[in-house]
């Protein structure tokens, strides 16, 4: 079991620093990586001009268990708002515009490694 959850989080780990390296390649510059507070934590947060986002990353090596999209629910969307809503309150109250974005990684071992940017997926 203890494997498992090692390979997994090196998995999402991986999947967050290509993330990161694509929002850079961009244009984005990185704010924050794994913003936490009491309510929940943020991947990845990157400004690109006067927007903000907020950005929800999966990382899946296979599609077996559904398209690494498929796991953002209403429900995450909301609690990333909300996420959002207090770091802006802890760091720059008056940020012009924000924005969810998600980024889907897949990693299949022996396959060619994808990235899919979705911006603005809940503003």
């Amino acid at each position: 079991m203890q494997e498992y959850v090692s390979k997994r989080i090196a998995l999402g780990l991986r999947g967050e620093n290509l993330a990161a390296e694509h929002l850079a390649a961009a244009g984005y510059r990185i704010l924050d990586r794994n913003w936490r507070c009491r309510q929940g934590e943020i991947d990845i947060i990157a400004s690109k001009g006067e927007v903000v986002a907020f950005v929800e990353v999966k990382t899946r090596s296979s599609l077996a268990y559904g398209h690494p999209f498929e796991a953002i629910t209403p429900t995450k969307l909301a609690r990333l708002r909300r996420l959002a809503a207090v770091w802006c309150a802890e760091n720059d109250p008056h940020v012009p515009v924000i924005r969810i974005d998600v980024i889907a990684v897949l990693l299949p071992s022996g396959g060619t490694n994808t990235i899919e940017h979705l911006s603005g997926v809940y503003s």
